[in-house]
C-alpha cells in the first residue's frame, strides 16, 4: 500500500448488540484526505448473515450503544460548532434526535436498566474559557494557578476541565422536532434539545467511566483527584446517587487497585478489570491487568495477570448469563475469552487476530477485530462458527497487502525473541529497515500496519519484533527491563535482526536502517549510540532525556522514576542523550508540536546536542498534532510524514 491508502484503513468500533441477538450495531472509522479528518458512522447488521448497512450519516458518529429494549442507539457525534453532543436514532435508522448542547463535549454514555435516562459524562469549563466566551480566544484567558503535581494530558491540554456526571431523559426518537422561531424583538432562542441534564458532580475531580448499578439508583464511576505532592495511581470506585449525587464509596484505595473499567453485571454484581500499583501507589511497570469480582470482603481475582493480559487500551468485558467476556493480549494477538465465577478460563475467538472489541446475547457474540489483512471487520460466532459479516478490508487487499513471516530467534542469552519479517516481492536483496515499537510495555501485533506496508511498497524489507520489556509475554517479560533499560530490551532487539537478516539472502546486511517512535524513538537513540552499521535513522517522539522529563511530561511524575530509577548515575546510564556524542548515523529527529506524553523539548534538546556534534541531522516537527499523529493525526499529516520516511531513506537507503 501506497502512504494515500490509508484511506482504505477502516477501523470497526465496539459493537453493540441487540437483547435477543438478531442484530449488531457498530461504528467505523476512516482518515479521509479530502476533509483531513477521521470520518465514520454508525452502521447496522442483522445476524446471523445480513448485510451491514449505515444508520446513521454524520462526519464522524461514534460510541453507539442500543438501549435495553433494543430499540434505540445512543451515539456520539459533533455539533456544529464542532463540541461532541450525545443524539440517538431509532435502531432501524431515521434522522438522529440531539439528547445534549454542552460546552465541554461528552464521553462515556450508558443507558439506564429501564431505557428511560441516559448517563453521561462531559467536560465542564471553568466559565470564561475554552470558548465559553463568544469572540475570546486563548491568549485572552486569566492565568492558571496550578498547586498538584499534575496539569496536562496528552490529546487534551490543561486539566481544567473536569469530566463530570450527569443525567438525561432519553427523548424520543419520533417526537417532533424543534423549529427556528421567526424573527422577531423577542423571539426566543430556537430549542436544540428536549431536556437539560441533570449535573451530579462538580468541583476540580474529574470521572472517569459511567456504569448505572442493577437497580438503576446510583452511577459507579472513578473519580481522578490531582494529588498535591506525590503521585499515587490507586483508584477508588464510587457510586453516585441519581436523584441528588451524593457519593458513596464502593471501594476504597487499600486493595491497591489502578481500575481501568468497573461494570455491572446482570445479576447486579460489579466486575473491576485492574492492576495492583502496590502500596507505593506508582508500581505501574507491566501492569498484570487481570478480572475481579468485588465480595463483601473486597476484589477477588478471577484470572492470573502472570498467564492472562487484559491490560490492551481498549480491553473491556461483556457479560453471558454469569460468564464474562475479556481480551487476552498474547504474543501479537488480542484473542477473546470466556471467565466464570469461578475463575475457569475458556477460548470464545482467536486464531490470527486482534479483537477490539465484543458484545454477546442471546446465546450470539460479535466482535469488531483486525487481521493480517483487514484493519477491522465484524464477526459473528455462533457456537462453534465464526462468521465474518462485513469485508471493509477488501479495498486495502486491492491496494497490495505483504503478509508478514513470523519468526522466534535465540538471543545471546538464550532467551526467545518473537517477531516477524515483511519483505517485498522478488529475490533480494532488499536493504533492510528495524522497526521498534513504542511502550515499552506494548507491543507488535498481526494486524495489517501501514507503517510496515508502506515500506515493503516502497522496496524494503521490515524486520520487528517484541523484545523484552514488551507486553503479552508475561509480567516477567514485561518487568525485565525495569530501571535497566537499553540492556536486555537492545539486546533482544539486535539479535533478533541479526538472526533474521543473516538466515535469509533476501535481506541485504550490508543496507540497513533503523526507525521507532516513543520507546522506540528511545530505542533507536539508544541502537545508533552502541551500533553504527545503520546507514540512516529516523527518531520519532522519543523518550530521550529521563533527567527533563518529570518536569514537562503528562507522565512524568511516575513514568521515568519507575522505569529508570531516580539516582542520578543509573538514569544516565540509561540516557540516550547521555551517550548521545557517540552517534553519527545520519539522523531525522520527528516530533509533533503539541506532544505533552514525550514533550517537544526531548526532540529539540536531542536534535540541538546532534547537530552540535556534527552528525548530519534534521528535524520535522508537525504542527498541532500530539503524541498520536501516527495513529489519530489529521490524515493530511500523517502521508506528509510518510513523505518525508520515504524521501529520507530514499538518501540514506536507496532501493535499488
Amino acid at each position: 500500500m501506497r502512504a494515500t491508502d490509508i484511506e482504505t484503513l477502516v477501523t470497526v468500533g465496539r459493537p453493540t448488540i441487540s437483547p435477543d441477538g438478531a442484530f449488531a450495531v457498530f461504528a467505523t472509522s476512516r482518515p479521509d484526505l479530502v476533509a483531513d479528518r477521521a470520518v465514520g458512522q454508525v452502521w447496522r447488521v442483522d445476524l446471523p448473515d445480513g448485510s451491514p448497512r449505515r444508520i446513521t450519516r454524520g462526519v464522524a458518529d461514534r460510541s453507539p450503544v442500543l438501549s435495553p429494549d433494543g430499540a434505540t442507539v445512543a451515539f456520539l457525534r459533533a455539533d456544529a460548532k464542532k463540541r461532541v453532543q450525545l443524539f440517538v436514532v431509532a435502531a432501524g435508522g431515521g434522522e438522529p434526535v440531539q439528547v445534549t448542547d454542552l460546552p465541554g463535549g461528552v464521553t462515556d454514555l450508558a443507558w439506564s436498566p429501564d431505557g428511560a435516562r441516559l448517563a453521561f459524562t462531559a467536560r465542564v469549563p471553568e466559565p470564561g474559557r475554552y470558548g465559553t466566551v463568544e469572540g475570546r480566544d486563548a491568549a485572552a484567558e486569566p492565568p492558571r494557578r496550578i498547586t498538584g503535581i499534575r496539569w496536562h494530558a496528552n490529546g487534551l491540554g490543561y486539566l481544567d476541565r473536569p469530566a463530570q456526571l450527569f443525567v438525561v431523559d432519553a427523548p424520543s426518537t419520533d417526537a417532533e422536532p424543534f423549529y427556528a422561531p421567526a424573527p422577531t424583538l423577542d423571539a426566543p432562542d430556537k430549542r436544540v434539545v428536549a431536556a437539560e441534564p441533570a449535573q451530579l458532580t462538580d468541583g476540580a475531580t474529574s470521572w472517569s467511566g459511567v456504569c448505572w448499578t442493577h437497580d438503576g439508583t446510583e452511577l459507579l464511576s472513578v473519580p481522578d483527584v490531582i494529588e498535591s505532592d506525590r503521585r499515587d495511581l490507586r483508584d477508588r470506585l464510587m457510586a453516585v446517587a441519581v436523584e441528588d449525587g451524593t457519593p458513596r464509596e464502593v471501594w476504597g484505595t487499600d486493595a491497591d487497585l489502578s481500575i481501568s473499567e468497573a461494570a455491572v453485571a446482570p445479576d447486579g454484581a460489579v466486575f473491576l478489570l485492574a492492576h495492583d500499583v502496590g502500596s507505593a501507589g506508582v508500581d505501574f511497570v507491566a501492569p498484570g491487568v487481570a478480572l475481579f469480582v468485588l465480595e463483601a470482603e473486597g476484589p477477588r481475582r478471577l484470572t492470573d495477570a502472570e498467564t492472562v493480559d487484559l491490560g490492551e487500551v481498549g480491553s473491556h468485558m461483556s457479560f453471558d448469563g454469569d460468564d464474562v467476556l475479556v481480551q487476552d493480549r498474547t504474543r501479537g494477538r488480542l484473542r477473546l475469552l470466556r471467565v466464570t465465577r469461578g475463575g475457569e478460563v475458556s477460548e470464545v475467538l482467536g486464531a490470527d487476530l486482534e479483537v477490539n472489541g465484543h458484545a454477546v446475547a442471546g446465546g450470539r457474540v460479535v466482535a469488531s477485530v483486525a487481521s493480517p489483512e483487514s484493519f477491522g471487520e465484524l464477526v459473528v460466532v455462533d457456537g462453534e462458527a465464526v462468521r465474518t459479516v462485513t469485508d471493509f478490508g477488501g479495498a486495502t487487499r486491492a491496494r497490495g497487502v505483504v503478509v508478514p513471516v513470523e519468526h522466534e530467534v535465540t538471543g545471546r542469552d538464550g532467551y526467545p525473541v518473537h517477531g516477524w519479517v515483511a519483505v517485498p516481492e522478488g529475490e533480494g536483496p532488499f536493504p533492510v529497515i528495524l522497526q521498534i515499537h513504542g511502550g515499552p510495555y506494548a507491543s507488535y501485533g498481526v494486524h495489517v500496519f501501514d507503517e510496515t506496508q508502506v515500506l515493503v511498497d516502497a522496496g524494503y524489507a521490515v524486520v520487528y519484533s517484541n523484545p523484552r520489556g514488551s507486553a503479552g509475554y508475561g509480567r516477567a517479560h514485561g518487568r525485565s527491563i525495569r530501571q535497566r533499560m537499553g540492556t536486555l530490551d537492545f539486546f533482544d532487539v539486535i539479535d533478533f535482526f541479526d538472526g533474521v537478516v543473516s538466515a535469509d539472502p533476501r535481506l541485504d546486511a550490508d543496507r540497513v536502517g533503523v526507525m521507532g517512535g516513543s520507546y522506540g524513538g528511545y530505542m533507536t537513540a539508544w541502537v545508533i549510540a552502541h551500533d553504527h552499521r545503520f546507514a540512516g535513522a529516523i527518531v520519532e517522539r522519543g523518550f530521550l532525556d529521563p533527567f527533563a522529563f518529570p518536569g514537562s511530561s503528562d507522565i512524568g511524575s511516575f513514568f521515568g522514576q519507575e522505569y529508570v530509577g531516580t539516582d542520578p548515575a543509573q538514569m544516565a546510564a540509561q540516557s540516550p542523550m547521555a551517550v548521545v556524542d557517540r552517534v553519527r548515523t545520519p539522523t531525522l529527529v520527528m516530533h509533533s508540536e503539541l506532544d505533552f506524553r514525550c514533550p517537544l523539548e526531548q526532540a529539540t534538546r536531542y536534535y540541538a546536542a546532534l547537530k552540535h556534534n556534527g552528525v548530519d541531522a534534521e528535524m520535522l516537527v508537525f504542527p498541532g498534532e500530539d503524541h498520536e499523529l501516527t495513529r489519530a493525526g489529521r490524515p493530511q499529516h500523517r502521508v506528509q510524514r510518510f513523505d518525508a520516511v520515504l524521501e529520507w531513506w530514499s538518501r540514506y537507503l536507496p532501493t535499488d
